[in-house]
């Protein structure tokens, strides 16, 4: 096992345990560039969102950590 191996399951590790905090910042940051640009770049910014959710999701191989926009009610 590599360094980066050790590394990317101490990330999984910190997904796992703290995914709704890292999905709610995920929120305000996209809120907050989407804001700043007028709306002008939202889907973008929501495309970016998604796939930084997506690639968190993949860290600890679990699609349990952060919400998906299909799921919400």
């Amino acid at each position: 096992m590599g360094m980066f191996d050790n590394m990317k399951d101490k990330a999984g590790d910190l997904v796992n345990e703290h995914g709704d905090k890292v999905d709610e910042g995920l929120d305000k940051a996209s809120e907050f560039a989407d804001e700043k640009t007028g709306g002008k770049y939202g889907d973008k910014i929501d495309q970016g969102r998604d796939m930084a959710g997506d690639q968190l999701d993949n860290l600890d191989g679990q699609n349990d950590d952060l919400r998906d926009d299909q799921q919400q009610p």
